[in-house]
């Protein structure tokens, strides 16, 4: 896991930077020029663990309203009809192959399921 780094020169916070040209991300500070390659492509990895219905609930309005997440409208939700989903890779222990896990973008359902 990633940790917050410092530039060695000005002891500022350094930012992740794609360095388009080369495909690598590096670590650049805001303040003076220094740069370095970075260690892992991870900048930043969230967690959810769920100890009750209500926190259910709102990562799924989360995951609806993301926009970086994939959507389709091949699907129909069982629930509501609705022909829109986002879908992400279910994280399957165990398993072999693939497991989609859809939430229905319409905002009165919420309704998920996998595939």
């Amino acid at each position: 896991m990633s940790t917050m780094k410092f530039c060695p020169e000005c002891n500022n916070i350094l930012y992740p930077k794609e360095d388009k040209q080369r495909k690598i991300l590096l670590y650049a500070c805001r303040n003076c020029d220094h740069q370095e390659v970075a260690e892992h492509n991870c900048v930043y990895r969230n967690v959810v663990n769920h100890n009750n219905k209500e926190e259910k609930t709102q990562a799924v309005e989360d995951v609806v309203s993301d926009p970086t997440l994939p959507r389709t409208r091949s699907v129909r939700c069982a629930k509501c009809q609705h022909n829109e989903a986002v879908f992400l890779q279910a994280s399957a222990r165990g398993e072999e192959g693939v497991t989609l896990l859809y939430v229905c973008c319409n905002p009165n359902c919420g309704n998920r399921w996998r595939d």
